[in-house]
């Protein structure tokens, strides 16, 4: 199944690794960062989801460090966004968008690794949502923001395993992987985008009330 997935797994890495390197880029443009504060966020949006994942495998060296292509991509993306802001920010709330796809694409191919490496249905889907979370996590640390994930008024990290539930039940049932991938990545950012939109959120406890 690994050697079958293989390439799968490559191309949604990639695309996940381009988009929220330029969610971490436009992030830093927006904290007025310099070019090598800019790389380094950039990167570390794109990388970090895939290294947490890599090593709770024991895939190690992680992809992200081993494989010169992630770099690259990371920093051709935060480059990108350094010289020309302006094309990204036309788009509303383009670190949303982008955050959103990034999200999409490593919670998939999160639960695809970890059912490539056998585990149990349940541990495959948290590992998508460990995927997905983490870039996004270590970008808003790392410019001392409240990560996306622990605000109450965000459906996130629902979203994210929504989408690896997704890749896991159709693992389950025999569907092509490609075929589950991407409905998968699209309800996932569909969900994420609506609930942006509409302000979605999960019930929050009653406790702030209490005098």
């Amino acid at each position: 199944m690994q050697a079958l997935i293989s390439p799968l797994l490559l191309g949604l890495d990639l695309c996940g690794t381009f988009v929220f390197a330029l969610s971490g880029g436009m992030m830093a443009v927006r904290h007025r960062l310099d070019l090598f504060g800019v790389l380094v966020l950039s990167f570390a949006a794109a990388t970090s989801g895939g290294i947490i994942r890599d090593l709770l495998l024991g895939a190690t060296p992680p992809a992200s460090i081993s494989d010169w292509r992630y770099m690259a991509v990371s920093l051709i993306a935060g480059a990108f966004t350094f010289y020309w802001p302006a094309i990204l920010d036309r788009w509303h709330s383009s670190v949303l968008i982008l955050d959103a796809a990034g999200l999409s694409l490593f919670a998939v191919s999160g639960a695809l690794k970890a059912l490539a490496f056998d585990l149990n249905p349940m541990a495959a889907a948290t590992l998508g949502v460990l995927t997905g979370i983490g870039g996004g996590v270590v970008r808003d640390i790392l410019v001392s923001e409240v990560p996306t994930v622990l605000s109450r008024t965000e459906f996130y990290a629902t979203a994210a395993f929504t989408g690896a539930s997704i890749v896991v039940i159709g693992s389950l049932l025999g569907i092509q992987s490609t075929a589950t991938a991407l409905v998968a990545a699209a309800v996932c950012f569909t969900l994420r985008i609506v609930a942006i939109r509409r302000g979605w959120r999960l019930p929050v406890s009653g406790a702030s009330s209490i005098p």
